[in-house]
């Protein structure tokens, strides 16, 4: 039976992907050995390297006087560099959910953080309008998609610099890098697998805090050193470059905009249709295109573990809610294939007629 992998993270790849990194995992370039066993400073190696920035700069169509970096930690390490490096004295905070969350505590480690707006008072099922930013912070920082709750945030029109945690993201969609500051971006959800983490960071937006930075944690760092500065997670590197290969032969983001927009629809329509099933986001201009989230009806509610019993039966894999919202959530990134998601679709259709 094939198997449908719904998991938040980490997730779903191209087969492209993960077919040349199983390659690449035995025999790397010609060397005869492991991609996991060669030197990162070898000239096969840093061939990878290379080329993982020229596309990350082509596709994100990145403008001179950006830095694209591969780092490690994960975004839950750049809640901690983005103040550190950025942070003068205040900085601005949109409190969407867990991640943000996270992010504001580490940023009130380096000064003041303002928190402009939060939709935490409805367990996070929208995105917050119509907030001030103020003008003398030293950046906004939000959380592009909200991966537990559903919700996705199109780009802010604010005054001063944008700082975006965009590990669920990245490359669904174009996005103008010229607004940004720094974009981040945990490389297991749409790019690769987890160990890399995406840094695209604007030069001039360096060096302008008076605090000592240290040596791991400063982006000049690693800028200087190509991303070389302490060993690279080479496995991930090597297969988010896969990953980059496929989205231009793809059409790039452009065409994954349109791919994600029509695969979503497929399984909003139907869990806004079936009677058994309703949207944790009720606002649609709100609603991922990413991770979808879904409860049973209230007077279906009792059916919830009958449901994810008979889903994963066919197939169905990693579509259990996270704990904090209960229920279902579909995460159909870039690598989704849309039968996938009309697999799922079948089942519920399939359930709603046992009921």
């Amino acid at each position: 039976m094939k198997k449908h992998n719904f998991y938040a993270g980490p997730s779903i790849l191209p087969e492209f992907t993960k077919e040349k990194t199983a390659e690449a995992a035995l025999n790397f370039a010609g060397t005869g050995l492991s991609v996991m066993e060669v030197s990162h400073r070898s000239k096969e190696f840093v061939a990878v390297m290379d080329e993982a920035v020229a596309l990350v700069k082509e596709l994100l169509k990145v403008p001179e006087g950006y830095s694209v970096l591969f780092l490690q930690g994960g975004a839950s390490t750049q809640f901690l560099m983005a103040p550190y490096n950025l942070m003068d004295k205040k900085a601005a905070y949109l409190n969407t959910g867990a991640w943000s969350k996270k992010a504001i505590k580490e940023a009130k480690f380096f000064g003041e953080v303002v928190e402009v707006a939060s939709s935490a008072d409805t367990i996070y099922n929208y995105i917050p309008k119509g907030y001030e930013v103020p003008a003398d912070v030293s950046y906004f920082h939000y959380t592009s998609n909200n991966t537990i709750y559903g919700t996705q945030v199109p780009t802010p029109d604010v005054d001063v610099p944008l700082v975006a945690d965009m590990s669920s993201d990245i490359f669904s969609r174009p996005i103008d890098v010229s607004k940004y500051d720094l974009i981040y971006a945990g490389a297991q959800k749409n790019l690769g697998p987890s160990g890399a983490t995406l840094v695209i960071v604007k030069d001039a937006a360096l060096g302008k805090v008076e605090r000592p930075i240290p040596t791991m944690l400063d982006y000049t760092t690693h800028i200087k050193a190509e991303s070389m500065f302490n060993t690279p997670s080479t496995l991930p590197v090597f297969a988010c470059l896969q990953t980059l290969i496929w989205l231009k032969e793809n059409g790039g983001v452009e065409a994954m905009e349109q791919k994600n927009i029509e695969k979503a629809k497929v399984l909003y329509d139907e869990i806004d249709r079936n009677k058994l099933f309703q949207c944790t986001v009720l606002a649609k201009e709100d609603r991922s295109l990413m991770n979808v989230t879904f409860v049973m009806t209230p007077e279906y509610a009792e059916l919830e573990k009958e449901f994810l019993e008979f889903a994963t039966a066919k197939g169905m894999l990693g579509i259990k809610g996270h704990r904090s919202v209960g229920g279902f959530r579909a995460s159909i990134y870039n690598a989704m294939p849309v039968e996938s998601i009309q697999a799922l679709v079948d089942a519920m259709q399939e359930f709603e007629k046992m009921k």
